[in-house]
């Protein structure tokens, strides 16, 4: 069924008012909905087979329902939504339900009739789906403590809009910031707006947009466009991700408003051929906005035409960076290139090319409708706003974060992300991906904004939080991230191509057992080497989880080369397997299943395991009957 507006195309102020105020009307009087979250981690768990078992079972039972707003309101209609990402990916599938605000969790195909049955029609909370925490019942999303400490604003529509749907976009105010962009300023009073608001670009760099915007808008007249960076390519890192999938008009509107304030007529989304269901509600949420004239030429009845395009991208990391992205774009290898010239001045096409993350884009409506000044009452004033980060690792509740700029690292692990798993002790945070740096206990009480970040060598990045917890060998997670790096880098430069290899080649070798002495020297020579001459930010940053791991755990790291020993017992090859003798009933098991043949002994007396000859497969911990055989 069609989510397209059933009305000719918008030519005017009025006709986009006129229409907005018949589709908030229609989800105002939607009493009832079913809000199935449709992110991509619920999608992997049957939420849109979920999502149809409901259509199907309305239908069966003779209620009536809704897929799609209508304009004539239909109050006794259950509005049934696929929207974006509720957050709570620890908990999915999840379904919130309006207008009790109740949030299911974990939600299989064969809860829907109950759902249907005690909350749709009777009212009542199905408490067995309900969140519970220490034996407390969460029934409402805003009361459960992962929410309660968010201030969702980028992600306030995930959730809660069909997110394949421009009526839902404008029944809650969609396109409102464009209009008024349009109409009630000019193009010096955007930029204005947004520097006087300081917002910062949320893909890791933290360069204010304002700044960027307005040297665009300095440059010639002539051909300029604007460019959004959904790469996203940091393990872990599903932000961006999740605001194209679950609210891709907000994203568009802050191109929109960009593309205005710099006199643009063209722009295109970069995405990772990676995210699937982000380029489709992309390519849809565009289609939808063309057939009624929000996107096009000659806009809302005036003399700004904007046209968007998608780029998908085949995943190279290096193409976060600016002038690899617009290389990219253009039908070349994404390399970077020297610079200056910088992309505001020489980018896409050699033209002057504003460049922005996701996120970025998706504040922006925000700011025009709501002004500088409420942008700047929340978060620090060198970092205001809101972040959205990606909690995932050793961390009880993994999901989709967003808090405000200058938020404690404390506050995100252990207020909104429940604490460390299965009760471990709280270890590091890497944070930024391969860009950024480790933190640990003792900046718990940090707060978590660019300019206090880079303080202490970290970077927000584009938002990733990897937590660790104590069984975590910090120097596995550095060789992790530098084989990541040392695979993504576009070769072009030698510091990195080459730098990163025998860095990585290094790490490899403390983690088999095999350093010597001086590897550390080693490493923060190659570190500082290639920190300072690599062409662009890949390379500079790469040496950043080396060296921060060296700077907080280097005990680690010695134990490791000197004592042949991993104090996380994480490294297979300087783990130690033996035979408590007093535990050992001579059963011979372990022995027979030896690959190697490195356990002997005589039948119901201990036996002994050879270091030189065992391989550490585990095979013999798994057979032991009696628990005899232990690793150190």
């Amino acid at each position: 069924m069609s989510k397209q507006l059933s009305t000719e195309k918008i030519q005017s102020r009025q006709d986009l008012q006129a229409i907005r105020d018949i589709y908030t009307k229609s989800y105002e009087a939607e009493e009832k909905k079913i809000l199935v979250c449709a992110g991509t981690g619920c999608i992997s768990g049957g939420s849109l087979e979920i999502y149809q078992r409901f259509i199907n079972l309305m239908k069966e039972k003779g209620i009536a329902c809704a897929v799609e707003l209508e304009e004539e309101p239909h109050g006794d209609a259950v509005g049934i939504k696929q929207c974006g990402c509720h957050g709570f990916c620890e908990m999915g599938v999840l379904i919130r339900i309006e207008p009790q605000g109740y949030l299911y969790t974990k939600v299989k195909i064969e809860d829907c009739e109950e759902i249907i049955d005690k909350t749709i029609v009777a009212g009542e909370l199905v408490e067995r789906l309900a969140y519970t925490k220490d034996g407390q019942v969460y029934a409402r999303q805003d009361d459960i403590p992962f929410y309660k400490k968010q201030t969702r604003l980028v992600l306030e529509h995930c959730g809660l809009i069909d997110a394949t749907s421009i009526k839902e976009y404008l029944s809650v105010g969609g396109y409102t910031a464009i209009e008024k962009a349009l109409f009630d300023l000019n193009r010096d009073d955007i930029i204005t707006t947004i520097s006087d608001s300081n917002l910062r670009g949320r893909g890791g760099g933290g360069f204010p947009a304002g700044r960027k915007w307005a040297q665009v808008k300095s440059q010639p007249d002539g051909q300029k466009y604007v460019v959004c960076n959904g790469d996203e390519g940091d393990p872990g890192a599903f932000m961006d991700r999740s605001i194209m999938e679950g609210d891709p008009h907000r994203m568009i509107e802050g191109m929109m408003i960009a593309a205005y304030a710099c006199g643009a007529s063209e722009g295109y989304v970069y995405v990772r051929a990676e995210y699937p269901m982000a380029v489709q509600r992309l390519r849809t949420a565009i289609e939808q906005a063309e057939a009624v004239g929000i996107l096009g030429d000659n806009i809302l009845g005036t003399d700004f035409s904007f046209r968007l395009k998608i780029n998908r991208g085949a995943g190279a990391f290096v193409c976060g960076e600016g002038s690899a992205l617009t290389a990219s774009i253009e039908g070349k290898r994404g390399m970077p290139r020297v610079k200056p010239p910088r992309t505001v001045e020489h980018g896409l096409w050699d033209k002057p090319t504003v460049l922005n993350n996701v996120e970025t884009f998706a504040n922006v409506p925000l700011i025009i409708e709501r002004g500088a000044d409420w942008y700047k009452g929340i978060g620090p004033d060198n970092s205001p706003g809101t972040k959205a980060f990606a909690l995932t690792g050793n961390i009880e509740n993994t999901g989709l974060i967003e808090v405000p700029m200058g938020t404690t690292l404390k506050e995100v692990l252990f207020d909104v992300g429940g604490g460390i798993r299965y009760g471990k002790k709280f270890k590091a945070v890497q944070i930024g991906g391969p860009s950024g740096g480790c933190l640990t206990e003792k900046h718990l009480d940090l707060p978590l904004d660019f300019d206090s970040l880079k303080k202490v060598g970290a970077m927000i990045g584009s938002g990733g939080l990897v937590v660790m917890d104590e069984d975590t060998c910090m120097v596995e997670v550095a060789r992790f991230f530098m084989n990541f790096t040392q695979n993504e880098s576009c070769g072009k430069c030698v510091p990195c191509r080459e730098g990163t290899k025998l860095m990585l080649d290094v790490l490899e070798r403390i983690v088999e057992g095999e350093g010597r002495d001086g590897d550390i020297d080693m490493l923060l020579e190659l570190a500082d080497t290639i920190s300072s001459t690599a062409l662009c930010g890949l390379g500079k940053t790469a040496p950043s989880p080396v060296v921060s791991t060296i700077s907080e755990f280097r005990d680690e790291y010695d134990a490791h080369i000197y004592e042949k020993r991993c104090p996380a017992g994480e490294c297979s090859k300087l783990k130690s397997i033996f035979i408590e003798p007093t535990e050992c009933k001579g059963c011979t098991k372990c022995a027979k299943l030896c690959p190697v043949g490195a356990i002997s002994g005589k039948v119901k007396e201990p036996f002994t395991i050879d270091p030189a000859v065992c391989i550490k497969c585990g095979a013999c911990l798994d057979a032991c009957p009696f628990g005899a055989i232990k690793e150190a």
